[in-house]
């Protein structure tokens, strides 16, 4: 199967070269369509504290999909293919941070890092969701094998780390390489202004209207951000291979799914479901995607589709088999050891 891909998918560089070119008037469509909803649902959420909470949660959850459609425009100013200019993607993304809560630059060259390595198990632990291959769980001591099992849980996975994330893991430079010293600085700096504009706004709307307002959106935001990550990258049939073995393109298609949803859903999250195309080429805007998906069957042949239904099931993948090349459930795992001894 992997020679056939990439036989069939050998001139890929060439099939979306035409999807790479940024379009202003969409890009500035996409602006006014994320944010204005978002700054207007956030108004809303603050007048309706007076009518009902239930209501502000409700409002809360439709908003976190409009975040989600700004820290898109975040990641495409990221990978500098949203707009033309430079300075513009940057501005733009800068400001969209300040929404997200997740620092411009720094968060950009974690991604980027991601991009050149994933479906690398060398280098899984930066910009990827944490797992181990079944031997290295076989490896671990007991307290350990305990910790992972809690680690990978639902209700953690998708509820605490996302918290963990967004208060800690973006707010200190954690991860850093050389020539990462400017992106280190840039974060200090995001710390600094969104500390800022809370501040502000705390005092100004008073911090438990503050609070009640913002909070929830920024949690639904990150279970869902995490759930998409998650989704389209730890499938049961995704790829992994150590750095000798692996290949761009396989990573790619193999790698990454299509998430299958309802055309509403792709345009609240700002078409990442096209997550395959979306790693051939990081350049390609999010608003050309569909249409490269569209015009070139080719590249949705061979990718694994997977519909909201189907994509529940990936919460019992837990652990990445190279025997198998497949993510496997912690049931599978000792039903193997069992077999083995």
């Amino acid at each position: 199967m992997d020679q056939e891909i990439k036989e069939a998918l050998k001139d890929w560089a060439k099939i979306i070269k035409p999807y790479k070119k940024s379009n202003t008037q969409k890009a500035i469509i996409q602006v006014l369509n994320s944010f204005l909803p978002f700054i207007g649902l956030w108004v809303l959420m603050y007048f309706s504290l007076s009518w009902s909470y239930w209501i502000t949660l409700g409002l809360a959850i439709i908003n976190s999909f409009f975040l989600v459609r700004i820290f898109i425009i975040q990641h495409d100013c990221g990978h500098q293919s949203f707009f033309k200019a430079r300075k513009w993607n940057n501005r733009v993304g800068w400001v969209c941070s300040i929404f997200s809560s997740i620092p411009y630059r720094y968060w950009a060259a974690v991604h980027s890092y991601h991009h050149g390595h994933t479906g690398q198990l060398d280098h899984r632990d930066v910009g990827d969701i944490n797992f181990l291959t079944v031997s290295e769980f076989r490896a671990l001591p007991l307290h350990k094998k305990l910790f992972y099992r809690i680690f990978r849980t639902p209700v953690f996975l998708f509820f605490i780390v996302p918290i963990i994330y967004l208060c800690l893991s973006n707010r200190y430079p954690f991860i850093g390489f050389k020539g990462w010293k400017s992106a280190h600085r840039a974060q200090y700096f995001n710390n600094i202004a969104l500390a800022g504009i809370f501040i502000f706004l705390g005092s100004w709307l008073g911090w438990a209207n503050f609070f009640m307002v913002h909070l929830p959106i920024v949690f639904c935001f990150g279970v869902t951000a995490f759930w998409f990550f998650y989704v389209q990258h730890q499938h049961e049939e995704t790829y992994m291979q150590w750095g000798d073995k692996w290949d761009y393109l396989l990573a790619a298609i193999r790698g990454s799914t299509y998430y299958n949803l309802p055309k509403v859903f792709h345009w609240l999250t700002g078409n990442i479901g096209y997550h395959h195309i979306h790693h051939l080429s990081s350049k390609i805007p999010n608003y050309n995607l569909p249409k490269c998906a569209k015009e070139n069957p080719i590249l949705q042949k061979y990718v694994h589709k997977l519909s909201f239904r189907e994509s529940l099931k990936t919460v019992h993948n837990k652990l990445w088999d190279e025997e198998q090349q497949r993510m496997i459930s912690f049931r599978e795992f000792y039903r193997l050891e069992k077999l083995r001894a």
